[in-house]
């Protein structure tokens, strides 16, 4: 998939108001392969529904999202399944680690199925992150930025054409938000792929093609 476009969408909740002021809802914007993009957004205005369509959770928008130029309304249950695995990944803003597994596990329930990384490159980024200690550890015992970081390892062990990542180091800080920005980017870069990063505040200090406002 090389693209992405948002063709005039404005989620229905929005609909009854008189002026937008957003770059993305009611405008046509397009997001490419191989380019990274920081959508700002102040609390309240989309920002969890904007990844939502993206990964086709919702569709209670008026206008059009469209891959590769393809209306996304068409689109089956098994089309959004082969998307969600091999064309999007997404870091959530709630993470979705399973508590009662270890760090390592839960990343590996993944990439059992994709066959994407070694365990030697997984165990890199656990390294790389500060938290090689953790990998044995239950998730439910560590902290919500450590979770970040090992939801971070999760959602790169796919094939991707592009990363959504929502809120990515809301609870980090400095140092890591640096070597998480560095990780996505570098793995973002070996893809191939396209970020899309959102943020209500803090963002990592990366390039960015383009910002724009939700």
């Amino acid at each position: 998939m090389n693209t992405i476009r948002f063709q005039y969408v404005i989620p229905q909740v929005f609909a009854v108001r008189e002026e937008q002021h957003s770059d993305v809802w009611q405008q046509d914007i397009l997001f490419e392969r191989g380019k990274t993009y920081l959508v700002e957004a102040e609390s309240g205005k989309g920002k969890s529904t904007f990844c939502s369509y993206l990964l086709g959770y919702r569709n209670d928008y008026s206008g059009r999202l469209l891959f590769d130029e393809k209306d996304t309304r068409s689109f089956k249950i098994a089309d959004w399944t082969l998307i969600r695995q091999q064309k999007i990944s997404h870091l959530f803003q709630e993470l979705r680690l399973f508590p009662e597994l270890t760090a390592m596990e839960n990343v590996m329930i993944k990439n059992n199925l994709t066959g994407c990384k070694t365990r030697e490159e997984i165990v890199r980024w656990f390294e790389m992150l500060g938290i090689p200690d953790k990998m044995d550890a239950k998730i439910g015992r560590m902290s919500f930025g450590q979770q970040q970081r090992v939801a971070l390892i999760r959602c790169l062990v796919q094939p991707f054409d592009f990363l959504v990542a929502d809120e990515p180091i809301s609870h980090l800080d400095d140092q890591n938000a640096q070597i998480m920005g560095e990780i996505m980017t570098l793995e973002a870069r070996h893809q191939g792929a396209g970020m899309i990063i959102t943020s209500i505040g803090k963002h990592m200090d990366i390039h960015y093609d383009s910002i724009v406002k939700l």
